[in-house]
């Protein structure tokens, strides 16, 4: 049984068949829906099973739509929501991002090394500017200083000669500590009961190594004995 036109209804021959769309059409029926111009299997455009030429064929347009007040309310609510749920997820997830890295000895070879340089050139820099803040506040205070006694002014009659100052001798130096001595670099203020406090400047004795980052001495100036930092001395 012969199909019908999908335009006229009226039967399709084989002779003057054109299957397309789902449909078929007489040859002089398949035309555009707008323009009725006449088509062919290249020149034509579908939309909605209905052939249209390339100038008529419809173009899907966007469509505005009004920010009603139902809409603002929506859309305020839908933001809400949201930060809501970044700050739970915020709360719960704070200070698991971090990674950890573990000290590799290659890391800890790095660490060390840093360290020592950064000493380094700490002790050079400070010993450099010390220098010269020293020779500035010598050459202050013998400037300033005024001398003890002056004798007065001798007249035409009397002549007086000032008696010389007796030399005092000198002091003796104190008997050497035994163990090794150290200078402290910085001031350190003592953290426990077992630790001992010092200035930069202190000579530490009896100096004795407890491990890599502490040792064991006595603080010259003060007395007292106790754990101090190894960082923050060097030998003498």
């Amino acid at each position: 049984m012969n199909p019908l036109c999908g335009r006229c209804n009226l039967v399709v021959y084989p002779t003057e068949k054109i299957n397309c769309l789902d449909k078929y059409w007489h040859t002089r029926c398949f035309r555009c829906e707008v323009c009725n111009m006449s088509l062919n299997m290249k020149n034509y455009k579908g939309f909605a099973k209905r052939p249209y030429c390339n100038a008529h064929y419809p173009r899907a347009n966007f469509t505005c739509v009004a920010d009603t007040p139902e809409n603002i309310r929506l859309k305020q609510q839908s933001k809400m929501q949201s930060q809501v749920l970044y700050k739970e997820d915020f709360e719960k997830n704070k200070g698991k991002s971090f990674t950890v890295v573990t000290d590799t000895p290659e890391l800890q070879r790095l660490k060390i090394s840093q360290n020592q340089v950064s000493n380094v050139k700490y002790h050079e820099e400070f010993e450099k500017s010390k220098t010269p803040h020293l020779h500035e506040e010598l050459k202050s205070k013998t400037q300033h200083q005024q001398p003890a006694f002056q004798p007065p002014a001798a007249s035409q009659n009397y002549h007086y000669d000032p008696a010389p100052e007796p030399v005092r001798p000198a002091a003796a130096a104190p008997p050497p500590s035994a163990g090794k001595r150290y200078r402290a670099v910085y001031d350190y203020a003592a953290a426990d009961e077992d630790e001992v406090s010092f200035m930069d400047g202190d000579v530490i004795v009896d100096v004795q190594q407890i491990d890599e980052g502490w040792m064991y001495g006595r603080v010259e100036r003060t007395g007292q004995q106790g754990m101090l930092p190894a960082n923050y001395v060097e030998a003498i």
